[in-house]
């Protein structure tokens, strides 16, 4: 974007709304298009603080444009980075449900994260004519989670490497970094410093053999959104694998157990009642009763472990699956950016009872995992 500043100028007379035009001029014919689709939408923060919203020549009122006019309008002036912004400030910030109420709108929707979590609140409150056109824009976008996830997952899950045999197999997971420098050392270069790999090693991968049990204990409260619809889909991933038994509970003072339906991420995810206070305790208590096989079960509490209600349940819960030798991992965050908010005292405590407490992106749970489970 240009540094000129009659373009700076521009910008700001677009951030600040019509209201600016007396200060600092008027737009061209193209920006007085996108002045009025911003207007549309941000103009509400007038409505919301009880102000009058100002007038301007040529402008429309926010009651002469409808919803759909202005997803079009959004859609077409804006790039696509941008337009997925507004589109999640018109469902998030100013309760836009007007947008998802007619298939027509739905199809123009543009397909990603936020907009799922948007429809997960919106899809118990929605006209049963539109029902299927939210699952379906809400499966498109597990679909689009599962296939960047899965091959990751499948990866890691592929077998134990075994550092004392070869396989004639060349892929970068099974790279022997350390045996292909020493076999090449003897072509170490002295005047350019680099060793010339003529000889690249790799290692072979053993099957895992035993079946090993992972239940997930997924805290379902509103900051924990984007933790879920990973959740969901990691579990449809690992239920398919050979030899890996799933159960997963979802909470918030109340349990929903969604073992029976892994296999359909968005069945999962429909059963989710967002919102609520928290009890992990009786969640991680309620987990007990799918420990079979201690030794060869992981236990995954994904939470911010901000509990509300006394931890010592919680606590004795995790030490007796600390003493059972069950293989306990706790998760603040499974979201793309993997920005972790925890409780961190509590979070401290249970690493104490023998719990290990990460914040990570989902493929690195994948990997995760799979070391535990070596």
């Amino acid at each position: 974007m240009s540094d000129d500043p009659s373009n700076i100028q521009r910008r700001w007379r677009l951030a600040l709304g019509r209201y600016a035009e007396r200060q600092m001029g008027g737009l061209s014919k193209s920006d007085v298009r996108m002045d009025r689709t911003l207007d549309y939408l941000y103009g509400r923060e007038y409505d919301k603080r009880g102000l009058h919203r100002p007038k301007g020549p040529g402008t429309l009122d926010p009651t002469q444009m409808k919803a759909l006019d202005w997803l079009g309008s959004a859609r077409k002036l804006f790039p696509q980075s941008v337009f997925e912004v507004l589109q999640d400030h018109a469902l998030d910030r100013y309760g836009l449900s007007d947008l998802l109420d007619d298939p027509k709108t739905l199809e123009n929707l543009e397909p990603n994260q936020d907009l799922l979590k948007t429809l997960l609140s919106f899809h118990g409150r929605a006209k049963p004519e539109v029902k299927d056109k939210l699952r379906q824009v809400a499966d498109a976008v597990i679909q689009d989670i599962m296939r960047r996830l899965k091959s990751d997952v499948q990866r890691a899950f592929s077998g134990r490497r075994n550092p004392y045999k070869r396989s004639h197999v060349a892929s970068a997971a099974n790279f022997d970094w350390r045996g292909t420098l020493r076999r090449n050392l003897k072509n170490y270069d002295p005047d350019t410093g680099r060793i010339i790999a003529d000889d690249l090693r790799f290692v072979s991968r053993e099957r895992r053999r035993l079946p090993w049990s992972v239940i997930l204990c997924v805290d379902q409260s509103g900051s924990m959104t984007d933790s879920i619809i990973h959740s969901a889909v990691m579990a449809a991933i690992l239920s398919g694998l050979p030899g890996v038994k799933v159960s997963m509970v979802l909470f918030d003072t109340s349990i929903i157990d969604v073992t029976e339906k892994l296999t359909d991420p968005l069945d999962t995810l429909l059963s989710v009642q967002l919102g609520g206070g928290t009890d992990i305790g009786q969640a991680v208590e309620y987990s007990e009763r799918y420990i079979d096989t201690p030794e060869r079960t992981v236990f995954v509490l994904i939470s911010d472990f901000a509990e509300g209600a006394s931890p010592r349940r919680l606590y004795r819960s995790v030490a007796r699956m600390n003493e059972a030798r069950v293989r306990m991992i706790g998760l603040s965050a499974l979201d793309d950016l993997g920005d972790p908010y925890m409780d961190a005292q509590i979070a401290g405590r249970l690493a104490g009872l023998g719990m290990k407490i990460a914040a990570m992106t989902p493929d690195k749970l994948a990997q995760w995992l799979a070391g535990v489970m070596e």
